[in-house]
């Protein structure tokens, strides 16, 4: 049998999963770092508040948090699948 053949198929599952949680992650982290360093850098007069928080805060923290886990509710719901921990052979 070649190494090929004897892979285990939830390995390409486990890590297809495992990069989809790294994008989120990476998304996550830009979206926090846009919104926080970019909207942060302004003089603390030109604040906007919302719901008593600074703009970039609000955004970056609290309506950045919300999406996240919409879209980490989502991506697991749809692109993510059940796979068995035992071996085939214990299966059967």
């Amino acid at each position: 049998m070649t190494k090929k053949e004897t892979t285990d198929w939830r390995y390409k599952v486990a890590n297809r999963e495992a990069l989809i949680g790294l994008a989120l992650a990476l998304a996550n982290f830009i979206w926090w770092f846009g919104f926080a360093y970019g909207m942060g850098s302004r003089p603390v007069e030109e604040y906007k508040y919302i719901m008593g928080l600074p703009d970039w805060f609000f955004i970056s923290c609290v309506l950045g948090f919300l999406l996240i886990t919409a879209a980490v509710i989502i991506v697991v719901k749809l692109f993510f699948v059940e796979v068995p921990f035992e071996d085939e052979e214990e299966m059967q």
